[in-house]
């Protein structure tokens, strides 16, 4: 009989560590799903990366289910010590904006503070199905095994949306004023899902609040997973929209380029046409030997023929938005000069180039024009260094007026009491982070100057 408790006894005590570390043990699925839309955006291979993860997240759980279990306290305080660690880890790994890492690994931690109160309503009723007046510290073995099911499950439905819709919608530039935001909707989340938690085990069997607990548990997931659909499909929608857009832009961009073209094929047609009766002229005037007539004829000839300096380079988007450029400055009568060693095919992204330029050129040009004619000038140089990384320098005049606030450049637009921050500049710079390359932007009194590297 004595051997029977003692055996008992033993069991409990065995399963006392178990039950904590079951709880603390989701962290490992859940660390999981917040790296799978940023799995492209860290040093290491994903497959390392998860098998380090695993190790480090196992040894802290094994170690806060012992301590918890033999301490004879709750995982809650383990558990916020644990997140704050892993947070810190996942910020610190992620080449992106604190913003976005940030927002993400609380998306992550709503999801599963859902998860823990559907697991906890569980819980409840398996003990009510047992000893109603027994409250312990930790969920029971087999609440405990369905919290971690749930979790991995989850993990296993939005495996895919996580690797491809939320992958995109993270690594897009064009919305990161989003994160400025997002982060408050799991953060309420969270908050929820904490308040509607009873101080005391037993007050779940009071009437029909057990009832109501499950209930609220699982709207609230429902709820979030609506909201996080919702945002990932608006976001999606407004990033085609504003890809749509930069495709018209750099349409307009070629159009402009190709009435260039024409009109500069058309002039030489003429040129052609009227080259014979000049050779006829200059001959009637050598024949009279007339030799300051014949140069004072060719200079003003001259002054009559088409630039055709047309192609910058043998990249062909590149090479629109140069030409676009160029036909403003031109226009606007602002020497605009090129040095461009570019080939057809570049290591790095064609739009990340495109916007690069755009931006860089469109600041440079209304700058100029501020400027007085005189001395107004454009110069654009950009080549292929190494194989893998291209460099862009752009200089321009500019009246002799910057405004900065905390090293960041101030746009010249609107009013001058209110305001904002240069987009152009600001985008270039992302851009830039972005692939891992590096920005810079002095001036001295007349001239600005920009040098920008980026990484295939």
């Amino acid at each position: 009989m004595g051997t029977c408790l003692y055996r008992e006894e033993a069991t409990k005590y065995m399963y006392i560590p178990f039950r904590p570390f079951l709880e603390l043990s989701v962290v490992i699925p859940g660390m999981l799903l917040a790296y799978l839309p940023m799995y492209d955006q860290i040093s290491i291979s994903f497959r390392r990366l998860n098998l380090r993860l695993f190790s480090l997240l196992a040894l802290l759980c094994l170690m806060g289910g012992l301590f918890c279990g033999y301490a004879g306290i709750g995982t809650g305080s383990i558990l916020t010590l644990i997140l704050i660690l892993l947070g810190t880890i996942y910020i610190k790994s992620l080449p992106v904006s604190v913003w976005k890492s940030a927002s993400i690994f609380l998306a992550v931690c709503a999801v599963f503070s859902c998860l823990n109160s559907f697991s906890r309503a569980i819980d409840a009723v398996i003990t009510a199905a047992y000893d109603p007046e027994k409250t312990e510290l930790w969920f029971t073995v087999g609440a405990g095994v369905l919290y971690n099911l749930l979790a991995w499950l989850f993990v296993a439905i939005t495996w895919y949306p996580a690797t491809h819709s939320a992958r995109t919608l993270v690594i897009d530039e064009n919305f990161a004023q989003t994160w400025y935001v997002f982060w408050i909707l799991p953060l309420v989340f969270i908050g929820l899902n904490i308040y509607i938690v009873p101080k005391h085990k037993s007050t779940l069997y009071t009437g029909r609040i057990l009832a109501i607990y499950i209930v609220m548990s699982i709207v609230l997931l429902f709820l979030l997973v609506l909201f996080y659909t919702m945002f990932l499909l608006i976001a999606s929608s407004l990033n085609r929209n504003a890809k749509l857009q930069q495709e018209n832009y750099f349409l307009s961009m070629q159009q402009t380029r190709y009435e260039n073209l024409c009109s500069a094929i058309e002039e030489t047609r003429h040129a052609r046409h009227d080259l014979r009766h000049h050779f006829n002229l200059i001959h009637s005037m050598a024949e009279a030997n007339d030799l300051k007539g014949i140069q004072e004829y060719l200079k003003e000839a001259g002054k009559q023929i088409p630039d055709l300096d047309m192609c910058f380079c043998e990249n062909r988007i590149i090479d629109s938005v140069i030409g676009y450029y160029c036909a403003l400055a031109k226009r606007n009568n602002i020497p605009f000069r090129t040095k461009l060693v570019l080939p057809e095919k570049l290591p790095t992204d064609d739009i990340d180039l495109c916007l690069v330029f755009s931006n860089l050129l469109e600041n440079a040009l209304e700058a100029s024009l501020k400027t007085v004619p005189n001395k107004r000038r454009i110069l654009v140089e950009a080549s292929l260094h190494a194989g893998c990384i291209v460099l862009i320098h752009v200089e321009n005049a500019f009246n002799g007026e910057i405004k900065s606030k905390d090293g960041v450049f101030l746009s010249t637009k609107g009013n001058r009491k209110n305001r904002k921050n240069g987009i152009g500049i600001q985008s270039v710079r992302r851009i830039c982070e972005k692939c891992g390359g590096a920005s810079t932007f002095t001036y001295t009194e007349d001239v600005f100057t920009a040098q920008v590297m980026l990484r295939g």
